[in-house]
């Protein structure tokens, strides 16, 4: 299947490569791409990445790099198929993709607890348009940062950074091992973690009173694991009026990081 393309191309007659062009030959699809114009204009900002392999643009989008970033050694020009193939079935590019420009995590000491600060932290959350969903929420209300578990968690390239529309390069994310001790540590640093929780007494609104919190969010369908639940220093339920009984875990998210950026 991987090889579909090339036969259609030299069909039409297009197998010859321009001079200084890259191989037409398509490679196999790999999973450290990052593509769509917002989310590869964002890695390429980001100080925190380390410097790309390959850059595959457009023409267009090549004029672009160059009036944003200067001339950069690693753009290859391609057009719009030759940058399909190297990418997941489906994947909307925009004419651009970057490949191997690596993410460094933030740590939680990173994290300051001034008044009013939020920082999310999801436990079990996997699925990645979920999670891009959910760092665009962050980027988009102010909060600082984001927790995860480091082995229940996607990565952040592709899909991910796709959804998130950049935001994986506006907000610092630190992995840890264990939710629960991380929340010790975060306690002691002055953050008072809040999980949301359908079955909790009180109102999101109800629960925060400005210092700095950590909004803890559990996955569709499990919420929040008890150990991780019993780590919370209060649980709060997001009110529904309508009756309706849930909301998809990036909605729920994006109520609760407006809600907690409202000043108190």
């Amino acid at each position: 299947m991987a090889h579909q393309p090339e036969r259609n191309d030299a069909r039409r007659g297009r197998n010859k490569r321009p001079h200084g062009h890259f191989s037409r030959r398509p490679e196999a699809v790999a999973d450290d791409w990052i593509w769509g114009w917002h989310a590869v204009e964002a890695a390429l900002s980001n100080p925190r990445r380390g410097p790309a392999e390959l850059i595959l643009a457009t023409p267009e989008r090549i004029k672009q790099i160059e009036a944003r970033f200067g001339r950069l050694p690693t753009v290859q020009q391609a057009d719009n198929q030759q940058i399909a193939q190297r990418l997941p079935q489906g994947s909307v590019h925009q004419g651009v993709a970057v490949r191997g420009a690596v993410l460094e995590d933030a740590d939680l000491s990173d994290f300051t607890a001034a008044p009013g600060a939020i920082l999310l932290m999801l436990d079990q959350v996997t699925d990645p348009q979920n999670v891009g969903a959910m760092l665009r929420s962050a980027a988009a209300f102010g909060a600082i940062g984001m927790v995860l578990q480091d082995r229940n968690a996607p990565r952040f390239t592709g899909a991910l950074a796709k959804a998130a529309a950049g935001a994986v390069d506006r907000v610092p994310v630190a992995r840890v091992v264990n939710l629960s001790r991380a929340l010790d540590e975060l306690t002691t640093a002055g953050w008072r973690p809040v999980g949301l929780a359908g079955e909790a007494e009180r109102t999101l609104g109800e629960v925060l009173d400005g210092a700095p919190t950590v909004l803890v969010m559990g996955s569709e369908g499990e919420g929040l694991r008890r150990l991780v639940a019993d780590h919370c220093d209060e649980l709060a339920k997001i009110p529904m009026p309508g009756g309706f009984e849930s909301l998809n875990v990036s909605a729920a998210c994006a109520v609760a990081l407006y809600e907690a950026s409202r000043p108190r």
